[in-house]
């Protein structure tokens, strides 16, 4: 581009110096020849400007007017639209003919779940489709029901389920879907994916089956290297535990609930464990209790821990929860379940995490609870001397006969025999 500006400015500027030769050679020159002389060089410049000027940026002309209207943007319509999806099993959702979500049962309780269902797809179902269970809890339900009969489309069915409530309290759903004749899952929902489910709510009483506080020293505590006295004494460097009717939590509330004060040994890491007799444990059975530190013993960071033993077998844990002074407390609840039927030797554990110092460890309420009502207590009835009653009334004569035979036979009893003479 420099190259032909170049080009450019060279006969522009031989063509100004031969004019300038050709001019008359007097000191006053014409105005006509100055005018003249100005405008080549305003042409010449002209000329440079245009040819430095880049490709592409110069002013564009304006365009012929036109002298037609415009026509308006034409807007295109689609002439169809595509065609709905038709799924040959699908199904949907009307009702909970029986038990809507979130009633309430007792454990253990049998109860019918019915829910109604709508065929919306285009395949007839037969009693060769069922209902089958995905996901949640199976409440002791089939994992397969089949349907009762035929359902054409547009047609409802309603299928029913016997089912069991849980041997706990708490909230439960299991999730069920349908199953064609060729083992494929269908649902509801758009695309036929969805499960329906059953959701109910489990409450009933508990009561305590064991007091770990009330029976504390049917322990045997120890720091891991000696047994330690129970109940202990306060400051004893080798770890102990006291048993509180009204502990005082990190929040400074007084506890209506009994629990017990466990102070680990005064050693980097250490430890007090009490090591219950054998219980033996029933299915629905939980371990309870809160764990924190006691009230302004701020400097108190330790790990609880719950242990467990069978017979002379390896230890294991159920579970550990870190504390430290913060004010709260945290619930404990272990389901014992896994357990039942097994006479089992429970560990309650405090370690000092890292240096003991202020450790003052509290397990307030440790309980197993047991669903249910507690079994009736036998209290030993005294049983009355009997005294045998005549079959018939005694008259005046029989009791004085009666009164005088006794008086006899006691005489007798009490007559000395007369020692011989001698």
């Amino acid at each position: 581009m420099k190259h032909r500006i170049r080009m450019l400015i060279v006969p522009v500027v031989l063509l100004i110096a031969s004019l300038a030769c050709n001019l008359p050679s007097t000191v006053n020159s014409t105005p006509a020849a100055i005018s003249t002389l100005n405008a080549l060089y305003t042409e010449a410049a002209q000329t440079v400007q245009a040819a430095s000027t880049p490709e592409g940026s110069a002013t564009p002309l304006p365009s012929p007017t036109n002298p037609f209207p415009a026509y308006p943007t034409a807007t295109y319509f689609p002439t169809s639209t595509s065609a709905p999806v038709v799924l040959c099993d699908a199904a949907a959702f009307v009702k909970d003919v029986t038990v809507p979500d979130g009633t309430t049962f007792g454990r253990d309780v049998n109860f019918t779940k019915t829910w109604r269902i709508r065929n919306v797809g285009i395949c007839s179902w037969t009693p060769a489709y069922a209902l089958v269970f995905i996901s949640g809890t199976g409440m002791g339900a089939p994992t397969a029901v089949s349907l009762p009969g035929n359902v054409n489309p547009g047609d409802t069915v309603d299928i029913s389920v016997n089912m069991t409530t849980p041997n706990s309290n708490g909230h439960y759903i299991g999730y069920w879907k349908l199953r064609n004749a060729s083992g494929i899952l269908f649902g509801i929902g758009a695309d036929a994916s969805g499960a329906f489910w059953v959701d109910v709510n489990v409450s009933g009483p508990v009561y305590t089956a064991y007091d770990f506080t009330a029976n504390y020293c049917d322990a045997t505590w120890d720091n891991n290297s000696v047994n330690l006295p129970c109940p202990g004494s306060q400051g004893d460097n080798r770890g102990y535990v006291i048993g509180l009717n009204h502990p005082v939590m990190e929040s400074g509330k007084t506890e209506d609930e009994a629990g017990l004060l466990a102070v680990p040994q005064q050693t980097w890491n250490g430890l007090i464990r009490g090591t219950y007799p054998a219980f033996k444990v029933q299915n629905g059975d939980h371990f309870r209790a809160l764990v924190n530190c006691q009230y302004q013993a701020y400097p108190c960071n330790v790990f609880f821990r719950l242990d467990y033993q069978i017979g002379n077998g390896a230890i294991h844990t159920l579970g550990q929860w870190h504390e430290i002074y913060d004010g709260q407390f945290y619930p404990v609840n272990v389901d014992l379940s896994s357990l039942a039927g097994q006479n089992v030797k429970f560990m309650l554990i405090v370690t000092a995490n890292g240096s003991q110092n202020q450790d003052y460890a509290l397990w307030v309420g440790p309980q197993i609870i047991r669903p249910g009502t507690p079994p009736p207590t036998s209290t030993p009835t005294a049983t009355p001397t009997s005294t045998s009653t005549p079959d018939f009334p005694l008259t005046q004569t029989a009791i004085a006969q009666t009164v005088i035979a006794n008086l006899t036979a006691t005489a007798s009893a009490w007559t000395a025999t007369p020692s011989p003479a001698p």
